[in-house]
């Protein structure tokens, strides 16, 4: 955003006067620039001696200047970074500058998306599929949707939503929808179809996506950390377990043989059990007598598929 009202104060920057003006990085501001341009924002670039960046238009584009579809591309790009009272104080100076027919629309894409920074699990790749135009589109323009969506081992089904907003969390992309059994989420790479059906939305009262998505989370991370595995582990298997389980490994006191003991939390003992089976014998797991009886299972299981060692 920054970037952008620098943008409209001259004809032409290059990335070295955006990063002493921003007090950024050359990176940063390039990152930024390019971000804009990506965007739908009419920036561009010129190479050569006296080259830089521009607004098309020239120094006397200003907010006013650009089309509907321009400010929702902006907002949708700056909403899910307005963490901080300064950022969401400046976009809402910035919808006040907007002509009034388009202050709905830019408000909409301001709300439209959360980006959450914390983890559920280590993946850093992203499985958004091909949906997440259409139901951004539908989000902004406030219209239900028919969504086929297939849940966890369920084959696809089809229901009318009403889409409210996005959430990029760990990697992956989440759609929070008003339905007939009230909130809900929707992890858009198990998304099959998306179809317009003309009708509005209708918001609940009150619906503010930021504090939704964190009930949702909180409701989650609850499972995640249900159960409690208490377990003996050797020195050298303590950097494993810390890539496995990061904030759900608790170490303890260093025992009279130089095990160290452990806690591992997680949605059952059973599921617990199973994530620590790969370590082995590097692992004894001591209580609770579900995850101990789980493991003798799986013993036994491995034991019937594979045999006993060096047996082929």
């Amino acid at each position: 955003m920054a970037t952008l009202l620098f943008l409209q104060t001259r004809t032409r920057v290059t990335v070295a006067e955006v990063a002493a003006e921003l007090e950024v990085s050359p990176r940063t501001a390039r990152r930024d620039l390019e971000a804009l341009s990506t965007a739908g924002i009419p920036v561009y670039s010129q190479r050569g001696r006296g080259g830089g960046w521009s607004l098309v238009g020239g120094a006397r584009t200003d907010l006013t200047g650009l089309t509907a579809e321009e400010i929702r591309a902006l907002f949708l790009l700056a909403g899910p970074s307005a963490t901080t009272p300064e950022l969401r104080t400046a976009l809402r100076k910035l919808v006040r500058a907007l002509p009034a027919p388009l202050r709905a629309g830019a408000e909409a894409a301001s709300r439209a998306g959360l980006a959450d920074g914390t983890n559920w699990s280590r993946a850093d790749h992203t499985t958004t599929g091909p949906h997440l135009d259409a139901l951004r589109r539908a989000v902004v323009d406030g219209i239900q949707v028919r969504l086929g969506y297939a849940g966890p081992g369920k084959p696809v089904g089809v229901r009318t939503v009403h889409p409210l907003g996005l959430v990029t969390k760990a990697g992956h992309d989440y759609l929070v929808a008003e339905t007939e059994r009230g909130l809900r989420t929707f992890r858009l790479s198990r998304v099959a179809s998306v179809q317009a059906t003309g009708e509005p939305v209708v918001r609940p009262p009150d619906f503010d996506l930021p504090t939704v998505w964190r009930s949702f989370a909180a409701r989650l991370e609850e499972r995640l950390y249900a159960a409690t595995v208490r377990a003996r582990a050797e020195p050298g298997a303590m950097a494993i377990l810390e890539r496995l389980f990061d904030g759900r490994l608790h170490v303890g006191p260093l025992l009279p043989d130089g095990w160290r003991e452990i806690r591992v939390d997680g949605p059952t003992p059973e599921v617990v059990a199973t994530q620590l089976a790969g370590l082995g014998a590097r692992i004894e797991v001591l209580d609770p007598p579900e995850a101990r009886e789980r493991l003798a299972r799986l013993a036994v299981e491995l034991a019937g598929v594979y045999g006993p060692p060096g047996s082929s």
